[in-house]
């Protein structure tokens, strides 16, 4: 999605992905193990902020980032409405660096916009700012032969190569990985996309 259509349609009244939290949310706090101290969590590309505020109410320190003002704008009312804070950066994932160290590291629907040419360094950069234990949750559109290109998808989006993502936490305990094909009907165009997920863990 481009900057410009996000943005109108994240300057809505209502909320474009909805309130409640992704499946993915939910496995990573299952995923987190039980710790004594607070975990520190960034949401990156957390859109309107429903994944954000799941993990505030879990009683964690969030920061929600973004490149839309006013999906960030959204997820502190969503917080405020539900009684939880966290903290909102604006910034792009192509060239972000952690505002601190933290034990998750979420993206769902987003790394798709770093370029090619970025990821590497991008995620050695999350996982040197990741705590001993901590885990990442990332998901993927994945390049398919069988699966047509969507129609909403833009230029300033890419694809993975299958198996990439994992490719770049090799060194890393991987805890779940799924590939799978899911119906869409986002831009009101019936489409299928290819995609992956890996909730990887810091052992070194």
């Amino acid at each position: 999605m481009q900057y410009d259509e996000l943005e109108r349609i994240y300057g809505r009244d209502e909320y474009y992905w909805g309130t409640e939290p992704n499946e993915m949310a939910e496995e990573t706090v299952d995923a987190v193990p039980d710790t004594t101290g607070t975990v520190t969590a960034i949401d990156i590309g957390a859109g309107e902020g429903r994944d954000a505020v799941f993990f505030a109410e879990r009683g964690w320190n969030v920061y929600a980032m973004d490149v839309s003002p006013n999906g960030l704008a959204k997820a502190e009312r969503l917080a405020a409405r539900r009684g939880v804070t966290l903290e909102t950066i604006e910034a792009d994932a192509n060239d972000t660096t952690l505002p601190e160290s933290v034990d998750v590291v979420y993206s769902a629907g987003t790394i798709q916009y770093i370029r090619p040419e970025n990821r590497e360094r991008q995620f050695d950069r999350f996982k040197e700012r990741t705590t001993d234990g901590g885990i990442h949750t990332m998901f993927a559109f994945v390049d398919h032969p069988e699966i047509p290109t969507p129609p909403d998808w833009t230029d300033n989006e890419h694809f993975y190569e299958r198996g990439e993502l994992a490719g770049y936490y090799e060194d890393w305990e991987t805890v779940r990985a799924e590939r799978f094909v899911f119906e869409d009907n986002s831009g009101g165009e019936p489409h299928r996309h290819a995609a992956e997920t890996l909730i990887a863990r810091n052992s070194n």
